[in-house]
This record gives C-alpha cells, structure tokens and sequence, in this order.
C-alpha cells in the first residue's frame, strides 16, 4: 500500500495591505478597550489622553479600512489577511459608532 502524497504549489502571497489592515484594526480594537476602561476607573472625568487615543485610534480605523478594500482589488492573493482586516475594522466602526451614540445619548 503506497502512501499518497498531496502538495500544492502556488505562488499566492498574503497580501501586504491586507496584513496592514488587519495590524491597524486590531491596534484600533485595543486603543478603544483601552480608552473605555481607563475612563470608566476615573468615573467619566474627561481625561485628555483617552479622548487623543480614541481620536488617534479612528484615524488608524479608517486608514485600515482604506487599505483593506485596496487589498481586496489585489489579485492571486490569499483572502485571509484581507477579509480579517475588513471585519475588523468593520466592528471597529460598529464599536466606534455605539460609543459616540451613548455619549451623545446621556
């Protein structure tokens, strides 16, 4: 009984931008954890830093949604990086935009 070996050659790479993406997301994802505990341990008392990171960290949101639809446009590149760097950035905005309604809201 031979044993059957597969291999599968390619020359697919994982798209750059699509890496970037997803690094910018998941810093964004962090920045904004971050920023909410933080104030919520000084009990809403505007601190200055948190509102600079959280900006800071919007900018990097959206500069990673950029680059994750430019990555989507790449061809013969693997879809990983560039889809979790989507969906990442998407709940960033989703997270982002449930903040800003609560703010607002109370």
């Amino acid at each position: 009984m031979a044993i059957r070996k597969n291999y599968v050659y390619t020359d697919k790479k994982h798209s750059t931008f699509g890496i970037m993406s997803c690094v910018f997301g998941l810093i964004t994802l962090v920045t904004f954890i971050i920023c909410i505990s933080g104030s919520y341990k000084v009990a809403g008392i505007g601190v200055e830093r948190y509102g600079t990171a959280a900006f800071l960290a919007a900018i990097f949101n959206f500069v990673g949604l950029g680059l994750g639809i430019y990555s989507i446009l790449e061809t013969e590149r693997f879809k990983l990086f560039r889809i979790a760097g989507m969906v990442i950035n998407v709940i960033d905005i989703i997270f982002l935009g449930v903040i800003m309604y609560i703010n607002i809201a109370l």
